[in-house]
């Protein structure tokens, strides 16, 4: 059986760390004998470049035909001129919408070996494991009508429309309900039900959907207090549920809980468990092309990928392994780098990530 694989480098770092993962998911495809067939296909500013537009059709269709998808970045100044429509984002939004990648896995677990990276106290990060799930196709980021248009007094207001269906709330919720079954049978939802309409909805739906997971204790939190909380006391989480914009900024102070956001991997899969896989951080050109990039979170995005949407546990654990081989001996990118350890660069961890496989195999 072969499972096809397609790499979206995008811009800034996103080509330097997907040649890192490639290289990575080749060895292991050698080593587990898994039928990887690769291809590549460009999105976002590297597309805009090419062809005039974010998300050509070609990259489209080769999209639909994969199994997964595992993107780099996209975006960076040289395109923030342009208008809304074209920018480098609208390609990723584009194949969240077009492929229905509705939810967003994206884990904040701290390694033991980074715990001095955190911004936060050893004893407050130590033991951190959290799962944000994220609804991603919907609320105020796709909603409509939107734009900036000019009142008749001649001034100019924008507008966007937050919006979610109770079978999109639903959806997410089961993702997050049965992730929790195999954790620690905890969903923390996050809302803002004492303002918006569209999160009360929410509230009651998540309360509906409770009494199907009777295992799983429910609670419900504002987003303001959501984004202390995880400061104050990261630990008191297990999974996180919540819509897409709460879900965009919580997930990213997450990730600085961790030491770095270069070290988390995330995971958009739609109904049929096809999934697109992206590190969480995003395009740095200003570091583009320089080796000072962290590849580690895109080679864990590319283990997720095994695991959820390909079915490949043992190759994705050997991988993970074999990272937090490479952390216990003590090598760091610039952006995971404190006193006591080695600080390489892309290449190199690139290079130790593959040596720590193949140690395990």
């Amino acid at each position: 059986m072969t499972n096809k694989v397609l790499f979206l480098p995008g811009d800034g770092i996103g080509p330097d760390i997907i040649a890192q993962t490639e290289r990575v998911l080749r060895r292991a495809d050698e080593s587990f004998s898994l039928g990887l067939e690769f291809d590549e296909a460009k999105v976002g500013g590297a597309a805009i470049d090419a062809t005039g537009v974010p998300l050509p059709d070609d990259t489209m269709a080769k999209a639909r035909e994969a199994d997964g998808i595992l993107l780099g970045a996209v975006g960076g100044p040289k395109w923030d001129a342009l208008d809304m429509a074209v920018r480098p984002e609208k390609g990723l939004l584009g194949l969240r919408s077009g492929l229905g990648l509705f939810g967003n896995l994206r884990p904040a677990f701290l390694y033991p070996q980074l715990a001095e990276a955190s911004s936060l106290k050893p004893e407050v990060v130590s033991g951190l494991d959290i799962l944000i799930v994220r609804e991603l196709t919907g609320g105020i980021y796709f909603g409509e009508p939107r734009g900036i248009q000019t009142r008749e007094d001649g001034e100019r207001e924008g507008f966007n429309t937050y919006r979610y269906s109770e079978s999109e709330i639903r959806r997410i919720g089961r993702v997050a309900f049965e992730s929790a079954r195999q954790r620690n049978k905890k969903v923390c939802s996050i809302d803002k039900a004492n303002v918006l309409e569209v999160t009360v909805l929410w509230r009651e739906v998540m309360e509906e959907l409770a009494k199907d997971y009777p295992d799983v204790e429910l609670s419900h939190m504002y987003v303001d207090n959501a984004a202390m909380q995880l400061v104050r006391a990261p630990k008191q989480f297990d999974v996180i549920v919540t819509g897409n914009m709460f879900g965009d900024i919580l997930s990213d102070e997450a990730a600085m809980l961790t030491g770095s956001i270069g070290m988390l991997p995330s995971a958009a899969l739609n109904e049929s468990k096809q999934g697109m896989y992206e590190p969480c951080h995003g395009s740095a050109p200003d570091i583009a092309g320089q080796d000072l990039a962290n590849p580690l979170a895109t080679i864990l995005s590319g283990a997720m990928m095994l695991r959820y949407s390909l079915g490949y546990e043992q190759a994705a654990d050997a991988i993970e392994k074999a990272v937090s081989d490479v952390l216990d001996q003590g090598l760091r990118t610039p952006d995971i780098h404190f006193e006591g350890t080695r600080k390489v660069g892309t290449n190199e961890m690139g290079e130790a990530v593959l040596a720590a496989l193949d140690k395990r195999l």
